[in-house]
């Protein structure tokens, strides 16, 4: 599944959805990178 996360107030990425924390945050995986921010609500 595909997930749009923002990171910092203006940077998105959208990538594969990984897990979610207990914080609320979602992790994403670009390539072999993993990316952590608040998801964004369609």
């Amino acid at each position: 599944m595909i997930r749009t996360i923002t990171i910092g107030s203006c940077i998105s990425v959208q990538g594969i959805f990984e897990r979610q924390q207990a914080n609320g945050n979602v992790v994403v995986r670009v390539g072999s990178k993993t990316y952590e921010g608040k998801p964004v609500l369609s």
